[in-house]
């Protein structure tokens, strides 16, 4: 890691990788269906495993899944579903990999586009917490987002996931009130 005097949230501390994704991406306005599509699979991967594991694997993961372009993982067949199963640069779960072509099925066939569903869940801005022991693992907004994904036939999006989600893309700031980084760029 490259050492720098600014201040960043504690996890991101812990290798480049983190600190990359912390400094560009994490908690930054995050807009279009196929780049929210891609979150949502991957925070759906992450389930179970730690963050970094996903990051790593995300290379693979964008190949695997053809960009994630929404229309077409739509089209996978049960051979893309086997291929996918058998690709050891992803994290190879049946039932993450099967919700992930079944979400992009339900993501093609939606009445709004899926940054507008996902969006009409953020919250208004509120403090920046003080601690990581004030970051909430699931918020009203995130429950709400959950039940209406799962409403509309999403699977493998929780109210933790939906809020994880809802961090990674910037639809609430929790970087804590002393890290430098600013959401707007």
């Amino acid at each position: 890691m490259t050492g720098d005097d600014r201040i960043r949230c504690a996890w991101a501390e812990s290798s480049q990788l983190y600190r990359d994704y912390h400094d560009q991406e994490w908690g930054r306005e995050l807009h279009g269906d196929d780049a929210l599509f891609e979150r949502m699979c991957l925070e759906a991967f992450q389930s179970g495993l730690s963050w970094i594991t996903i990051l790593r694997k995300r290379p693979a993961f964008r190949a695997a899944f053809d960009g994630f372009v929404i229309e077409r993982v739509a089209a996978f067949t049960d051979a893309d579903a086997e291929r996918l199963l058998n690709d050891p640069g992803i994290v190879r779960n049946r039932a993450k990999i099967e919700s992930c072509i079944g979400n992009a099925r339900v993501a093609a066939e939606l009445d709004i586009g899926l940054d507008e569903l996902l969006w009409s869940f953020a919250p208004p801005p509120r403090p920046r917490p003080r601690t990581t022991g004030d970051v909430p693992a699931v918020t009203p907004e995130s429950v709400a987002l959950a039940k209406e994904l799962k409403r509309r036939g999403f699977r493998f999006v929780g109210p933790t996931t939906a809020y994880a989600l809802m961090q990674a893309t910037g639809m609430v700031d929790d970087h804590l009130a002393d890290c430098w980084v600013s959401p707007r760029g």
